[in-house]
């Protein structure tokens, strides 16, 4: 073998000697970068702030006449949960009449009984703006009673969203309206939601400031 040739291998060996060492690190730096970005991009920053569930916060009673609800209690948003429909209305002490209508007509067990439904509850000051001599009439009238009474309830629950343009089946067997949006909805475009999509055991309740009327 020539002295050239054996000149040109030994370069040859002593060059990729001396770059191997460089390409391994090369690799196993970009190696470690792309690791390190995937674990990046599949981590979660803990840092940043859980963005909030919006059908979470509608699925919340809403309104401002919630804030007169008991705090805790039978008659809190947790202890209505926990009860039947009328039972539950019975400890709110904004409902006292509706309730004493309620056992008037003798449909407490109905209501109590049914599966699924929602109630459209006037509050007192509802009761309050009819006239003290008609209300003594409804309340004597059991029939009449009745037919009001039913045309607040729906057979199913009603959700919010449901709300903004509905009409819906009442156990009176006529209809009702309802429209809106966000916390803001009427029924029969005259009575207002004062206090929605509080939970009872069996029911969806929306409390209303004014008495609805059966046409």
């Amino acid at each position: 073998m020539s002295n050239t040739l054996r000149f040109r291998r030994t370069a040859l060996a002593v060059a990729t000697a001396a770059v191997l060492p460089f390409a391994l690190a090369a690799c196993s730096d970009s190696g470690s970068d792309s690791a390190s970005s995937n674990k990046s991009s599949d981590v979660p920053d803990a840092s940043q702030p859980a963005t909030p569930d919006a059908s979470m916060a509608m699925d919340k009673p809403f309104g401002a006449a919630c804030s007169g609800v008991p705090a805790d209690g039978a008659g809190s948003f947790d202890g209505m949960a926990k009860d039947p429909v009328a039972t539950a209305a019975s400890n709110n002490p904004a409902l006292s009449t509706l309730v004493a209508a309620v056992k008037q007509a003798g449909l407490v067990d109905t209501l109590n009984n049914a599966k699924d439904i929602t109630v459209f509850a006037p509050t007192n000051d509802a009761f309050a703006k009819i006239p003290k001599a008609d209300l003594d009439k409804v309340l004597a009238d059991k029939a009449m009673l009745t037919k009001i009474l039913t045309y607040h309830v729906v057979g199913e629950k009603l959700t919010p969203k449901q709300l903004e343009n509905g009409s819906f089946d009442t156990l009176e067997k006529t209809k009702l309206t309802t429209s809106g949006s966000g916390e803001a909805y009427k029924v029969n475009d005259a009575s207002n939601v004062v206090c929605g999509n509080v939970k009872t055991a069996n029911a969806n309740v929306y409390i209303v400031d004014t008495v609805l009327m059966p046409k």
